[in-house]
């Protein structure tokens, strides 16, 4: 059992949950709790880490009923271990300094980058986030793209960290279900998905039709922007049209999490 906060593991575990370049440089992220656990692809996991304690309920759990969700994490672990990932009891001091939130459930670990390309975004529409910088917000917009059955989400160099543990969280596993692109300019972007025949809406208060008045018959793409300054000059260039969510009262715009949800499931009827 590890109960030194100087241990080598345990401090690069902070390293990594605190600092995005050593996460991109190692392609490594951190997360906690039982559901991520749960969802989390056998292949990406490399390290598991419980608190004493939590690991005595798990092996209850697992020997009264090994279908519940602490049973259930129980045997994975064993099955990992088994599988050379490696796991190890902590002190609840230590799980407290390795986990990101102020009541850990109790386990926390460490696993590999989800990888994707063009080629495993899936049939549905397409989310464009451009230089999104709440992770609330990004990891909002991935489950909702999952509920509404996108294929998939590009995000620009300027968005925030999608491994951020805020925005991994957010998520509740749509993480490892949702595939995503990071990286590229506006432009790029733009490119890539005219090159697929995607057709592109931008989202902005300059918009020539309201969101509901366009018919989506085919495959198409979102670009939702900055949450203080929307989408830059350069992504509305880009775009084959542009669309507006009417607003009522004093508001000048919505929260880019709940545009990005209006426009998704709205065009999931076409």
């Amino acid at each position: 059992m590890i109960t030194s906060l100087s241990n080598g593991r345990i401090r690069h575990l902070c390293e990594l949950i605190s600092k995005s370049r050593l996460r991109n440089e190692e392609r490594l992220f951190v997360c906690e709790g039982f559901r991520m656990f749960e969802e989390a692809p056998d292949k990406l996991i490399k390290e598991v880490y419980t608190d004493e304690n939590t690991y005595v309920e798990m092996e209850e759990c697992f020997l009264k009923t090994p279908s519940s969700r602490l049973g259930r994490a129980f045997l994975r672990i064993k099955e990992l271990s088994k599988k050379g990932v490696f796991v190890e009891t902590v002190s609840e001091n230590v799980l407290k300094k390795i986990a990101d939130t102020k009541t850990p459930q109790g386990i926390v670990f460490a696993l590999s980058f989800p990888e994707y390309n063009i080629e495993d975004l899936g049939e549905g529409n397409i989310l464009v986030l451009e230089n999104i910088q709440d992770p609330g917000n990004l990891g909002t917009m991935i489950r909702t793209a999952e509920g509404a059955g996108a294929g998939g989400i590009l995000m620009t160099d300027g968005t925030v960290d999608i491994f951020n543990p805020k925005t991994v969280r957010s998520t509740m596993g749509s993480l490892f279900r949702v595939p995503f692109i990071r990286g590229g300019r506006i432009g790029d972007v733009a490119k890539t998905l005219k090159e697929n025949g995607i057709k592109i809406y931008a989202a902005c208060l300059d918009g020539e039709r309201y969101y509901d008045e366009v018919p989506y018959e085919t495959r198409c793409a979102f670009m939702i922007g900055n949450e203080g300054n929307g989408l830059s000059q350069e992504a509305v260039e880009q775009a084959d049209e542009l669309i507006k969510i009417p607003m009522e009262g004093k508001l000048e715009s919505l929260n880019a999490a709940v545009s990005a949800a209006i426009l998704l499931y709205n065009a999931r009827k076409g």
